[in-house]
């Protein structure tokens, strides 16, 4: 894997906390998604519970309705001041996400319900074509290492291949 750290001061003062990776839109890339946002968000020693349960609902979602063959999804995670922002991006921005009351008899058609009762807050944006970003919002504590925050900004992508996203 490739990793860059760069550090970004925001307009505020504060540091921008970044890591994003390309993942194949698959159980097993949705899967990696949350093992890898897990180790992330330990790094930068925020916590794990919410945000890996509201990664997992995002990626699972992108890699069973927003799926195109050939064709990744990022995760994204910011954290600034003291938000933490999760991003999962796919190329099916033809299939908009709502919250839908799950049936009690489904095996699916919950994950939008636990992203809306974990998040502080959450939603879609689009563009650019043919791309959809299903991003959510917690609260956290940020926590500086010595008298200064260390900032970092991780891009990650798999060895020897090229974004298709």
């Amino acid at each position: 894997m490739n990793q860059e750290a760069v550090g970004l001061p925001s307009q505020l003062g504060d540091t921008i906390r970044n890591f994003s990776v390309l993942l194949s839109p698959t159980p097993r890339g949705a899967r990696l998604a949350r093992l890898l946002a897990t180790e992330q968000l330990r790094t930068w020693e925020l916590p794990l519970e919410k945000a890996s349960q509201i990664v997992a609902e995002l990626a699972a979602n992108a890699a069973t309705h927003g799926r195109i063959p050939g064709r990744d999804f990022r995760l994204t995670l910011y954290v600034v001041g003291g938000t933490l922002r999760i991003e999962v991006t796919d190329t099916r921005s033809d299939l908009l996400p709502r919250v839908q009351p799950a049936s009690a008899e489904g095996e699916s058609g919950r994950g939008l319900v636990l992203v809306d009762a974990l998040a502080d807050r959450w939603g879609v944006s689009s563009g650019p074509a043919p791309r959809k970003t299903v991003w959510a919002e917690l609260a956290v504590a940020v926590v500086s290492t010595g008298s200064r925050p260390v900032p970092s900004r991780c891009a990650v992508t798999r060895p020897g291949t090229t974004s298709k996203l």
